[in-house]
């Protein structure tokens, strides 16, 4: 009985192995996405028992605040396929959807998470978006280390990039303090950003001067990314508790402090840059006018500049601080915004702020909303404006 027994859960296991097998093997024949010589990318998608497959992709039309999404057609062994019209030269990211549920391309293993969303990405070559690859060109590093917080309490992790050569020279390089927004972390700016592929890039065309690339965590409730730090494993949410609270601008003199007395840089106003984006702008904008004698360069990217609680000490004041901020002296103020930005209206009456306190700056409008497209263009375009 028992031998009997043991030859039908043999049977039984080799059957389902069989099964599981053949759709790994059919899966794994599958090219998704294949990017074709016109720009034309084909999406593939083994799904034999699916009654519906839809691609969402950030090149389609949004709907509300999510991507778009586009039927797929079945073939006779269970492949779904599309293919889109011509896409212009980007980094894309996108995910199926299959009988309603989101899943990620198993032929695809590359991906970014963007808060708690994670999605497969490409790039389509092409001028902007060829500083988004890995080219033959020097490479800078990039760090993930951990610094004293004293201002917020404990230790804090952060990416540190360096430009090419940075280890074998003794020179020493201007810092720019990059900031990202809501639902990020010290990891958002290097993967959603594509950072120091955007710098190795540029400094190897000889469009950016060398510099080292601070990219902190912004969310006073975190030590670091979710799943890099104490806390462990847990979901990542839009606006971690405390984020725009004034704490972390009140102490981010810890962060130049740690860079300085760590690195080969220099430790004056002429040498430092911030800038940010959404969240990240919003610091940037009370960073700088908070500490007017530390930075000579200030980019806000689609910045949150909308009123905040004022219980904080450095959330008053701000006409008077920017004042005393103009009156000290800058070389840029540089502030870029999307046409179909929610934010944009806040932009606009920001401007109008700094207008009427006779403050200079300089003003980019681009196209789209608040999206990771615009804050890549916007880094490549603000770098080279920097420490000239």
């Amino acid at each position: 009985m028992l031998t009997k027994l043991f030859q039908l859960s043999l049977f039984l296991f080799m059957a389902f192995a069989s099964q599981a097998q053949e759709a790994i093997f059919r899966a794994s024949d599958i090219v998704s996405p294949e990017i074709g010589a016109d720009n034309k990318v084909t999406f593939r998608v083994y799904a034999p028992y699916a009654k519906s497959v839809m691609v969402s992709g950030d090149w389609l039309p949004p709907q509300g605040f999510m991507p778009g999404s586009a039927s797929m057609n079945r073939d006779q062994k269970g492949v779904w396929t599309i293919t889109t019209g011509v896409l212009a030269p980007e980094l894309y990211s996108y995910s199926f959807i299959i009988d309603s549920f989101r899943v990620q391309d198993p032929s695809n293993p590359f991906l970014n998470r963007d808060v708690a969303s994670v999605t497969n990405i490409f790039i389509v070559g092409g001028p902007q978006a060829d500083l988004y690859k890995v080219n033959k060109v020097p490479h800078g590093s990039v760090t993930r280390t951990w610094y004293s917080a004293p201002g917020i309490g404990g230790e804090r992790r952060i990416t540190i990039y360096t430009p090419p050569g940075y280890e074998t020279s003794k020179e020493k390089y201007p810092v720019l303090y990059l900031l990202h927004g809501a639902g990020g972390d010290e990891e958002a700016w290097m993967t959603l950003g594509r950072t120091s592929q955007i710098m190795d890039n540029l400094i190897a065309a000889g469009k950016v001067k060398p510099m080292v690339v601070v990219m902190p965590n912004g969310n006073v409730s975190q030590d670091a990314a979710p799943g890099e730090g104490s806390k462990g494993y847990y979901k990542p949410v839009f606006m971690a508790p405390n984020t725009m609270d004034g704490k972390y601008e009140e102490s981010f003199l810890d962060i130049v402090k740690f860079v300085e007395s760590s690195y080969r840089v220099k430790a004056d106003k002429a040498n430092r840059a911030i800038a940010g984006l959404s969240m990240g702008g919003f610091h940037t904008l009370h960073i700088s006018r908070y500490y007017p004698k530390t930075f000579d360069y200030m980019g806000l990217f689609s910045a949150a500049v909308m009123p905040r609680d004022t219980s904080a000490a450095i959330y008053r004041n701000i006409d008077a601080t920017l004042t005393a901020q103009k009156n000290n002296g800058y070389k840029l103020y540089w502030i870029a915004i999307g046409k179909d930005d929610f934010l944009y209206q806040f932009n606009k009456d920001y401007r109008a702020r700094l207008d009427k306190l006779g403050l200079k700056y300089v003003y980019r409008e681009s196209e789209g909303g608040h999206i990771w497209r615009n804050w890549r263009v916007y880094l490549s375009e603000f770098t080279p404006l920097l420490f000239r």
